[in-house]
């Protein structure tokens, strides 16, 4: 490895000194490549540098980080081709059919986008990233210089900025003067949370479809401005595995073309050469499916590119210099040439087909908009809920999904929620989606009720249908219905009246039901609900339903407040001049209840997901705006309780969990919320209600004979205990306040196959499964067999307070955007 180290240096070296006075990586930054891990900041000064330097390269900003740090792509091309690059971009959207105008270039190039260091602690590609930026750059590099004729390329030097200088901190301060290749030693053990995710603990590379966070909604948005042909997504694996490239491994989403497969197999067959040519290990086919469509692969293809994932060995083990099991040496200069020599060896190919690969993309757009994939060409979404619909709505905005409204008329199509096909009536509110359109392909991906699995043994989730994941009753139709408008009729304004009213009543239904009420609490606003529905005259009232009351709010400035933090949420409020009910309780029952202000406690640190810990974090700041205090596990013993009213203890795997103090806050009226595996913590102990679930026993199972199954046959086997990722429905009892705002239903995505006995002894069960709640996704028969019955969403008093069950994760990847009522009600309604 020592001499594949000293021969890339040198050949660094040699193309620096053809360069006509543009630096190299190595001479810009003063040390090889290799030698030592650069800082995000050292990476953007190169890139801008080069992109100062040289009439080949275009720098174009699409963002910054949540701390701070620029984000940024240069487009590399011939100089003809810069000076016309917003002539090539529409020319290529008109190729897709999301432009207009007139397809004017004769000669356009394909576009090539190479996307690095998506996770921050898989650092050995942003600084393959340069290298290749300077080798495309460099005039004198006859091998690379014809094929900026007739390709764009597109670098991003690093998805993850906040990530990688998480990483490259912890291993520049934690090296010694060599690095210590043993990996056991302190610089091969990343500390929690890792780099691998962003600011928000998030994993980048699943957000791509969804873009709830803010890196992707700069970075997608960029990209669905190109819509490129060829995407690459540079990544790195355990330090023992050899190299990965195209093509992928099975599962292939149905959808996936003939023709994107076949040139995943003539990218992947050029790799391979100059692998071969220099004696590195690889391997295809394997591990890596195209399935889940939120992926740096999976998403492009969806989008009509070549999309695949790049995967070397190292990652946050790999250091500078590891041991691997073999017994050689992996050191980031190998990692670096093999991502270089991959890079490079894409945008070959691309050059050598750039005229194929233009045509085929045209022909997957053309056959989106005359023959697009799937049983359904009308998807029908009920406005039952305008909240969760306008949240829809956004998210096919950013995914350039053509949808509209004003339909009347009645149709016969698939239920999604009860899976028959049924007679019902469109209303011109409803949402209706043209499978006819050239984003035809995702939006089958996305909406699709049952996704197609050829093979079961998947790298993610199976299952994600969007009406699922908004709570949104939907319907598939097989005929083509078109919609009659674009936008949807403006809704009532929000606003108070007159001032004088004795009450003022909300709706308790969606998140932007929940920001109003953060937003009042924090600005001393005293807020009741009713704990039960009511009725005031010809008006109707849910359980939930948010109070606010002048009584107990005693200011000047009450009328103006409400009104406009109404206003600011889109809130329509209905006043009320009496608070007699003419059906249900009165406003000063002691059924309304009040709500008061959350003093909130997340828990992180060691032990806990910080993927789950994240979705938490960002959900309180970045989505409803509440103020919450993190603390770390292991400071959890010098906390003082009682300056909190809620703890919320994330999925992980808790050592020497501090059960009776934990117990005796509850007891004095906390409020504990158990997620996942959080939860496993608390069962079968002594003062909690609730209990594992044990399996069936089968007596003479257990005598049958040894296992006999092919060894080779062993992984698959294993699945059929697995839940990668499906769709169960989860019968809620509404009336209590875990289930307020909800029918008596809810979607769940569940992500393994934990569930418990029903609680008893004052316990509430509030979300069960029953024998036909399965709807979607990979599920093993074991594991469908353990969740026909059993709990998953429960309350249980203790005490003066209260014990919340969630086994499930309601805010998982922030997408599943119907579970953050039910998280919300955890928060403030349960009591």
């Amino acid at each position: 490895m020592k001499k594949l180290y000293t021969l890339f240096i040198c050949l660094s070296c040699i193309c620096t000194a053809f360069a006509q006075g543009l630096q190299s990586p190595a001479e810009f930054l003063s040390y090889p490549l290799g030698s030592q891990y650069t800082y995000h900041y050292r990476i953007a000064e190169y890139v801008k540098y080069v992109a100062q330097n040289s009439k080949k390269v275009k720098l174009v900003p699409y963002g910054t980080t949540n701390e701070g740090r620029p984000l940024m792509v240069a487009f590399v091309g011939s100089e003809e081709n810069i000076a016309r690059l917003e002539d090539i971009r529409q020319h290529n959207l008109h190729l897709a059919g999301l432009s207009s105008g007139p397809a004017t270039l004769s000669n356009a190039p394909a576009i090539v986008w190479l996307s690095y260091n998506v996770h921050g602690n898989e650092p050995s590609s942003s600084e393959a990233g340069m290298q290749t930026l300077y080798d495309l750059v460099n005039p004198n590099n006859s091998r690379t210089q014809p094929w900026l004729k007739n390709t764009v390329i597109v670098i991003d030097p690093c998805l993850n900025p906040d990530g990688r200088d998480r990483y490259v901190n912890f291993y520049n301060q934690n090296r010694g003067l060599l690095p210590d290749p043993n990996a056991s030693s302190r610089e091969h053990a990343e500390p929690w949370p890792g780099g691998r995710v962003n600011h928000y603990y998030f994993d980048l590379n699943r957000d791509w479809a969804w873009q709830t966070q803010k890196e992707v909604q700069g970075r997608v948005g960029l990209y669905n401005q190109w819509l490129p042909q060829i995407h690459v997504d540079f990544h790195e694996q355990g330090f023992n595995n050899p190299y990965y490239f195209a093509p992928a491994a099975e599962p292939f989403h149905k959808d996936i073309t003939p023709w994107q497969r076949e040139f995943q197999n003539v990218i992947g067959r050029n790799n391979a050469k100059y692998f071969d040519q220099n004696g590195w290990l690889y391997f295809t086919k394997e591990v890596f499916d195209l399935l889940y469509p939120s992926y740096g692969d999976t998403y492009p293809i969806y989008n009509g590119s070549i999309g695949m994932t790049y995967e070397q060995g190292g990652g946050p083990a790999g250091g500078l210099a590891v041991t691997m099991r073999s017994g050689d040496t992996l050191t980031l200069a190998d990692r670096i040439a093999h991502h270089h020599s991959n890079g490079l060896s894409t945008v070959e190919t691309a050059s050598n087909n750039a005229q194929k690969v233009l045509d085929e993309y045209k022909k997957y757009f053309d056959n989106g908009r005359t023959n697009p994939p799937g049983a359904y060409k009308t998807y029908i979404i009920k406005n039952e809920n305008p909240d969760k619909l306008a949240k829809l709505a956004e998210l096919f905005d950013r995914n350039q999904i053509k949808y509209g409204y004003g339909v009347n008329r009645s149709v016969n199509g698939y239920n999604y929620f009860t899976g028959k096909n049924e007679n019902y009536t469109v209303n011109s509110a409803d949402m209706v989606v043209n499978a006819y359109q050239p984003k035809a392909v995702l939006l089958t991906v996305l909406l699709e009720p049952k996704t197609f699995i050829a093979d079961s043994n998947t790298y993610d989730i199976t299952a994600w249908s969007l009406p699922y994941a908004y709570g949104l009753k939907a319907y598939g139709l097989t005929e083509s219905i078109k919609p009659v408008s674009s936008t949807l009729a403006a809704a009532q304004a929000a606003s108070v009246g007159n001032g004088g009213s004795y009450a003022y009543v909300c709706t308790w239904q969606s998140v932007q039901d929940v920001k109003f009420l953060a937003a009042l609490l924090q600005k001393g606003i005293k807020v009741r609900n009713a704990s039960l529905p009511f009725e005031v005259g010809t008006k109707k009232f849910t359980a939930g339903s948010l109070i606010l009351t002048r009584a107990g709010n005693n200011r000047a400035d009450f009328d103006k407040i409400v009104d406009e933090t109404a206003a600011k949420f889109e809130r329509k409020l209905t006043p009320l001049s009496t608070g007699f009910a003419d059906k249900g309780a009165d406003l000063g029952s002691s059924a309304v209840g009040y709500i008061t202000k959350p003093r909130v406690m997340l828990v992180s640190g060691d032990g806990v997901s910080a993927n789950d810990m994240g979705e938490v974090w960002h959900f309180f700041e970045q989505q409803i705006g509440y103020p919450i205090s993190v603390i770390r596990y292991q400071d959890l013993s010098r906390v003082k309780l009682s300056d909190f009213d809620v703890a919320i203890f994330p999925d992980g795997r808790y050592a020497n969990f501090p059960l009776e103090r934990i117990q005796n806050w509850v007891s004095d009226g906390g409020k504990l919320i158990a997620m996942g595996g959080a939860i496993s913590q608390l069962a079968d102990k002594k003062g909690f209600a609730l209990k594992s679930k044990e399996d069936a026993k089968d007596d003479k199972a257990a005598k049958k004979s040894p296992d006999l199954a092919p060894y080779d046959s062993r992984d698959r086997e294993s699945i059929r205990s697995n839940v990668p990722g499906a769709i169960f429905k989860v019968y809620l009892d509404n009336t209590h306040p875990l289930g307020y705002g909800y029918p008596a239903y809810y979607y769940t995505l569940k992500l393994g196959d934990d569930i418990y006995d029903y609680l008893d002894n004052g316990g509430v069960n509030v979300g069960v499964l029953k024998k036909d709640s399965y709807v979607s996704g990979f599920v093993g028969q074991k594991a469908k067999t353990r969740l026909s019955a059993g709990l998953l969403f429960g309350v249980q008093s203790l005490g003066r307070g209260s014990v919340v069950y969630l086994t499930d994760d309601p805010l998982f990847r922030s997408f599943w955007e119907n579970g953050k009522l039910l998280f919300s009600n955890a928060v403030f309604m349960t009591n």
